[in-house]
C-alpha cells in the first residue's frame, strides 16, 4: 500500500495543475505592496482575524500596504465591498507585529494559516511566522521584488500550466495567466450613476431597458476580442441566487424608475426584477459566444456575509432553462456541499469547481472529493483553484490541493473502489484535462 500512496503521489506531483480561479495582482504592481510580513495578510487570513477578535480597524492598520491595495482592487473589480479605514498609518513594523500577534496565535490552527505558513516555509525558507522571524521575513518579501518572480513561484515551484485569473482586466501575461471577466455591474446598476459608468465603458447611450443589454452585449464583445476564456459571477456577496425569470415589462418599469431617479437611484429589493432579468440576458450572451459561466456559491470571504444568499440551490431553475449553458459552480458550495454535489450529479451542464475548498478545510476539501468521485461523472470535477491575491499563497494552496487528491485517490485504491491505473487518469482529468477543455485552454499532458 505504501508503495501505491507513492506511485500515485509521485503522478499528482507531475501533473502541471490548470488552475481555476486566482485574483493575483499584476506582477507590475507588485512591489508597491511586497513590502514586508503584512503582504501576507491580503486576503483570507484577515477574515480569521477579525474573527478572532481583532478589531477590523487595527487589522486594517497593521497590514498596511494591503488595505490600499484592497481598497484599488474592490475600485477594479465594481464590488460593493466597504472597508474600514486604518486605526492609525504611522505604525512601526515592530508595532504592526505586536498588533497581529496575538490573533495570529488564535488563528494558526485555521487551515488559511497553514497555507500561509507553507508558503512561508517552502517558498522564503523560514519555519514560522512569529516574534523571532517577523523581520526576517519582512526583508525575505522585500527582496523577492525582482523580475522573474511569478514563474519560479507558479511554474517552477507550484508547477501551474495556466492559471484563470478573476482580477477585471484582460491585459495579461499570457505564459501565466487566462482572463475572465464580470459583468455583474450591468445585473446591479441601481442609479443613474451607475448608468453613466456603463455608459462610459460600453461606448453606447442607455436610455432603455433595451439599451442596456446591448450595452452588456458590447461591453462582453470588447471582452471576447480581449481574449477571455469565461464570465465570472460573484454577486452571491450582495443578493441571492434566485434569479427568477421576470418579464420583460416588469425589468423595464424598474429601469424606468432608475433612469428618472436623480439621487441615489432605487433600493436592492426595487431592484432584483431588473436584475433577474439582466442575469437571464448574460446567461443567453454567455450561450452565444461560447464561454462557460462561474458562479460564486457558498462561502463568502470577509466577515458577517448572509450565508444562505449563496446556496446554489437557488440556481436550479437557471440549469433547467439554459441547458446549452456551461455553469462552473465555485467552491463546493461549502457549507452546502451535499446539494452542490447534487447539482454537478443530476445536471450535464453543471461542473463540480472545489476552488477555494482546500484551504477552507483540508478535511472539507477530502470529504467532498470522495463524495464527487462516487457520484458525480469524472469528465466534470475540477480539484484545483487557488482563488488567491498573491502568488504565494495560490502557491500554498496548490501544496494543500494535490496533498487532498493524492490521499483521497489513494484511499480509494485502498478500499478496492478503483484500480491504481484508473486513480492516476482520474488525477490528470481533475486537476488539469477538465478545465483545459472547459475553458478551451492548450497545456501540455
Amino acid at each position: 500500500m505504501e508503495r501505491i500512496n507513492q506511485r500515485i503521489k509521485s503522478a499528482v506531483e507531475e501533473i502541471s495543475l490548470v488552475d481555476t480561479h486566482e485574483h493575483i495582482m499584476p506582477e507590475a504592481e507588485r512591489d508597491q505592496y511586497a513590502v514586508d510580513f503584512g503582504y501576507l495578510f491580503a486576503h483570507y487570513n484577515t477574515s480569521d482575524l477579525v474573527s478572532a477578535g481583532m478589531p477590523p480597524r487595527l487589522m486594517e492598520a497593521a497590514r498596511l500596504p494591503m488595505h490600499h491595495y484592497r481598497l484599488a482592487h474592490i475600485k477594479r473589480m465594481k464590488l460593493h465591498r466597504v472597508i474600514p479605514e486604518p486605526e492609525r498609518t504611522d505604525m512601526t513594523l515592530e508595532e504592526r507585529w505586536q498588533a497581529i500577534a496575538p490573533f495570529w496565535e488564535a488563528i494558526r490552527n485555521t487551515a488559511y494559516a497553514k497555507q500561509t505558513l507553507i508558503a512561508i516555509k517552502e517558498l522564503f525558507g523560514i519555519d514560522d511566522l512569529n516574534g523571532d522571524t517577523y523581520r526576517q521575513l519582512s526583508r525575505a518579501i522585500a527582496d523577492s521584488r525582482r523580475p522573474g518572480w511569478y514563474r519560479h513561484v507558479m511554474k517552477e515551484k507550484a508547477n501551474i500550466a495556466v492559471s484563470i485569473l478573476d482580477a477585471q482586466i484582460t491585459d495579461v501575461d499570457r505564459e501565466l495567466f487566462a482572463p475572465v471577466m464580470r459583468l455583474d455591474h450591468f445585473i446591479i446598476a441601481q442609479s443613474r450613476r451607475d448608468l453613466v459608468s456603463l455608459e462610459e465603458e460600453s461606448g453606447m447611450a442607455i436610455h432603455s431597458l433595451d439599451d442596456l443589454a446591448r450595452a452588456m452585449r458590447t461591453a462582453l464583445e470588447k471582452y471576447v476580442a480581449g481574449g477571455v476564456v469565461g464570465i465570472k459571477s460573484g454577486l452571491a456577496y450582495d443578493r441571492t441566487l434566485q434569479y427568477d425569470k421576470v418579464s420583460r415589462n416588469e425589468a423595464e418599469v424598474t429601469f424606468n424608475r432608475m433612469a428618472r431617479h436623480l439621487g441615489e437611484g432605487v433600493s436592492w429589493l426595487e431592484a432584483k426584477p431588473l436584475q433577474d432579468y439582466m442575469m437571464h440576458q448574460v446567461i443567453r450572451a454567455a450561450i452565444e459566444t461560447g464561454l462557460p459561466l462561474q458562479i460564486h456559491t457558498g462561502l463568502q470571504e470577509g466577515n458577517e456575509n448572509i450565508i444562505t444568499n449563496a446556496n446554489p440551490t437557488h440556481l436550479i431553475n437557471l440549469f433547467i432553462e439554459y441547458r446549452e449553458a456551461k455553469f462552473d459552480l465555485f467552491h463546493g458550495g461549502y457549507p452546502y456541499i451535499h446539494e452542490w454535489a447534487t447539482l454537478a450529479k443530476n445536471f450535464a451542464n453543471v461542473y463540480a469547481d472545489l476552488c477555494w475548498v482546500h484551504i477552507i478545510s483540508p478535511e472539507i476539501g477530502r470529504r467532498l472529493l470522495h463524495e464527487l468521485i462516487e457520484t458525480v461523472p469524472g469528465n466534470k470535477i475540477m480539484a484545483y483553484g487557488g482563488d488567491a491575491i498573491t502568488v504565494e499563497m495560490a502557491y500554498g494552496h496548490a501544496r494543500m490541493a494535490r496533498q487532498v487528491v493524492a490521499r483521497v485517490l489513494s484511499e480509494k485504491v485502498a478500499e478496492g473502489y478503483m484500480a491504481e491505473d484508473e486513480a492516476i487518469a482520474l488525477a490528470g482529468k481533475i486537476l488539469r484535462d477538465n478545465p483545459a477543455a472547459l475553458f478551451q485552454l492548450s497545456v501540455p499532458s
